[in-house]
Formats: structure tokens, C-alpha cells, sequence
């Protein structure tokens, strides 16, 4: 099976507005084509990510690949499929199976944009291994002043695992430069596909930054999985998120991005993270 370019969609996952996002790659079959065949795809799109979806029973089975690897779970890859199922077969709530995981999209749309909500894989989290965070603070330049003591370094899963590292100020964040190269090294080393930098503007708002070098690519404007890691972390932390957490991401790549993780109680449970998608 080969597949032309043109079937693929360009959605923009947690946009802001009509603006911003992160753009994704859907591409949706009767059957899912031949792994190869899927990577070939996802490097000739260039997106961060692009899901391959296929109809199975009352869901789909969907697959997502970056430009240089298969990833288990992309957020906002999901999201922007639940804007293009909306489109095809409606408002919904679909049901997902990924490699390793079974979840849920919801899509609706609403106007010039579309709405959709994806609840996450499991979550988990605990303390980051001391070495992968010396590693990780050598690769960006930051010292251990310049973390923020409230919220220790954290490995966090949501589908993928994640390094959480959180800073003192927006301008720490703002100042994240890397090799893609070593980070590639270090994320794979560590078979761990994006960091997650934060500094929590309040308990309730926080600003995000994620290189995926892991994929092959410098930074996402918006993390799906990421935030959903993150919202499971804080709340094995007893963070006070009171429910939720708003996250701004892409603002540092002029891409504006805009993602809301609703948090329950249970340690452990799914999150669910929500955004508008744009089509582009």
C-alpha cells in the first residue's frame, strides 16, 4: 500500500484561538498501512507527529510516527484526529487502541474550529534518576539553583515517559537552548521521547516547553502527552491544581498554544486534556 501525500490532513492541535498549534498529520483507512510505509509518510509530512487511524470494531486502531520514529502515544496527534473524525463521522466519542494503551477522542465542531478532548493513558510518576537530571541540566546550561524547589525533578508517564524539570522564572524558561544531537543521544538513551520544562505562573497556570529530539525535532508548540504527565505528576505531588491545570505552550516559537488538563483524584488514573484544533 502506498499513500500519497495529499490523504493526509493538516491539523493544528491545541491552537489558540484561529491561531497557533501544533500541526499534525491524519491520515485515516480502512486498514493501516505497512510500517514502512507510515514512516515513509510521517518524514515526507515533517509534522512532530502523524497518526494513522483505522477503523476496528467500534473504534479505531491508530499508530503515530515522528519523522525519524515510532512514538506509543502522541497527544496532540489525537487531538487533531478527534477534529478530523468529528469532521467525517460526526460528534463523537470514539474509542481508541494504541500500541500499548486503549483511550478515548472526543471531537465536535464548533464553527470555523473544532473542539476535542482525549483521556490519556494510565499516569504515573516518581523521583528522576540524579544522572539523567545532571545530564539533562548540562544539556540545557541550567544549574540546580535554577530549578524550582516545590516541584523536584520528576519522571512522569502518560503513555510515554517524561522528564518533568521545573524553573524559577519564565526567563529561564525562555532562555532553553540545546544541541539536538545530544539531546537526541539523551532521550533515547533513556527511551524517553520529550522533557517537559515548566514554571508555574500560579498553582493553576503553568508555561511549557518540550523538545522532542527523541523524533528528530528541536521543540513542540503544544505537548499533549507532556501535559498529561505533567497534570498526573503535580497530583502525586499534592500540588494544589484544584481539579486542573491550564497549560501555555509555543509561546518562545511564536506559536501560541493553549491546553487544559482536567485532574482526578485517583493516583494513577487517566488525565484529560482538551484544545481546539485548527484546519489548515
Amino acid at each position: 500500500m502506498t499513500i500519497s501525500i495529499t490523504e493526509v490532513l493538516r491539523i493544528a492541535a491545541f491552537s489558540d484561538g484561529d491561531r497557533g498549534g501544533n500541526p499534525a498529520g491524519v491520515w485515516i483507512g480502512p486498514a493501516l498501512p505497512p510500517e514502512a510505509e507510515m514512516q515513509r509518510l510521517a518524514h515526507a509530512v515533517g509534522f512532530s507527529e502523524t497518526a494513522f487511524a483505522a477503523r476496528s470494531g467500534e473504534g479505531f486502531r491508530v499508530r503515530y510516527f515522528s519523522p525519524e520514529a515510532e512514538v506509543p502515544f502522541c497527544g496532540h496527534a489525537t487531538i487533531a484526529l478527534g477534529a478530523a473524525l468529528a469532521r467525517e463521522a460526526g460528534d463523537g466519542v470514539y474509542p481508541l487502541a494504541l500500541n500499548q494503551a486503549a483511550i478515548t477522542v472526543e471531537g465536535r465542531r464548533e464553527g470555523g474550529l473544532s473542539a476535542a478532548a482525549l483521556q490519556s493513558p494510565p499516569t504515573r510518576s516518581a523521583p528522576a534518576d540524579p544522572r539523567l537530571v545532571a545530564e539533562a541540566l548540562d544539556l540545557f546550561g541550567y544549574r540546580e539553583a535554577d530549578l524550582d524547589s516545590r516541584l523536584p525533578p520528576g519522571l512522569a508517564h502518560a503513555g510515554n515517559d517524561h522528564l518533568v524539570l521545573a524553573l524559577q522564572s519564565r526567563e529561564l524558561l525562555a532562555a532553553m537552548r540545546y544541541d539536538l544531537e545530544a539531546g537526541r543521544t539523551l532521550m533515547r538513551t533513556w527511551n524517553m521521547p520529550t522533557i517537559v520544562l515548566a514554571w508555574a505562573e500560579s498553582a493553576r497556570l503553568f508555561h511549557t516547553r518540550n523538545p522532542f529530539a527523541f523524533g528528530g525535532v528541536y521543540e513542540d508548540p503544544a505537548t499533549g502527552s507532556g501535559t498529561a504527565a505533567l497534570a498526573g505528576y503535580l497530583r502525586d505531588l499534592g500540588w494544589p491544581h484544584g481539579g486542573a491545570i491550564d497549560v501555555v505552550q509555543g509561546e518562545d516559537m511564536g506559536m501560541r498554544s493553549r491546553l487544559r488538563a482536567e485532574i482526578g483524584a485517583t493516583k494513577g488514573g487517566s488525565i484529560r486534556v482538551a484544545g481546539t484544533a485548527r484546519f489548515m
